[in-house]
């Protein structure tokens, strides 16, 4: 029976047109090649090729053969794919999160809970996560809003809020409260990687010049600027407060943000007995 690994050669011959050729991009020799090409006619009954004096082609049943040989190998590929992406996935719980925030909470209590598994976490925008939750990419994610799904359930998992930090000389630097439009128009320092809060931001103050800067140079530049930026509560207990700024709370509803972890029922049973606990808890 013949190999896979001769029908990807049969391909390479396809593609590059003779056997030097092929022999070069697949590291071979010129003559071992010839030999596998030979054994995959006999393997297969039937010639595969024309020959003519230092040269061969594909004739009819090559041709025929090339066409099922990308069938195969591609569908090889994809079995292969798909098993290590199903093995993975067993021992794999992936979360996605529309915010930093709740991953803080959610990432220590799986790694507690789940101590055999590997927990994989990103950002993503509000439509993929739910998307990937559809299609089983994703075992949980967190939203700022429940999932109306049925077999989904959801469940609070704490709030955040907005916060301007303005140096002590801005002119707003006294107000007790502020809206993200009394800021528009501002140049403002922005930190990477927040999802969804960069897109809230933006859209609220389509005037303002927002300079996106690295983990690593942002809290520096925060430092020595005058130009405000934001933060938020639960960052602000996280980590220490800038120096020599001033914390103003936004008042815009769409700053003010419950969080909820959305998961398919019936899946992650330990998770979801403490969601559930914390959730009575609270009431």
């Amino acid at each position: 029976m013949f190999e896979l690994n001769q029908l990807e050669q049969l391909l390479a011959f396809a593609e590059y047109g003779t056997l030097s050729a092929a022999a070069e991009h697949l590291h071979l020799s010129q003559p071992a090649l010839s030999r596998s090409m030979r054994r995959l006619e006999m393997d297969l009954s039937v010639p595969l090729f024309d020959h003519a004096k230092n040269k061969i082609a594909l004739n009819e049943n090559g041709e025929l053969a090339v066409k099922y040989a990308e069938q195969i190998v591609r569908e090889a590929k994809e079995m292969k794919e798909s098993l290590v992406a199903h093995e993975r996935a067993r021992h794999t719980i992936f979360l996605g999160s529309c915010a930093p925030a709740p991953l803080w909470t959610l990432l220590p209590n799986l790694s507690a809970l789940y101590p055999d598994m590997t927990i994989t976490s990103e950002i993503r925008g509000l439509d993929t996560l739910q998307e990937k939750l559809l299609d089983k990419t994703y075992q949980l994610i967190a939203l700022p809003y429940p999932i109306e799904e049925p077999g989904f359930a959801s469940q609070e998992i704490g709030e955040e809020h907005l916060y301007f930090t303005l140096p002590s000389a801005h002119p707003l630097a006294e107000k007790k409260s502020l809206h993200l439009a009394d800021l528009n128009g501002e140049t403002m320092l922005l930190r990477p990687n927040l999802g969804f809060w960069t897109d809230i931001v933006k859209k609220a103050m389509p005037d303002t010049s927002f300079l996106t800067q690295d983990e690593n140079a942002f809290d520096e530049l925060v430092r020595f600027s005058v130009l405000p930026t934001f933060a938020t509560d639960l960052a602000l207990q996280r980590y220490n407060p800038p120096e020599g700024r001033v914390i103003v709370p936004i008042e815009d509803e769409a700053v003010n943000i419950h969080y909820y972890c959305c998961y398919r029922k019936n899946t992650l049973s330990k998770l979801t007995k403490l969601l559930q606990a914390k959730g009575k808890s609270k009431n």
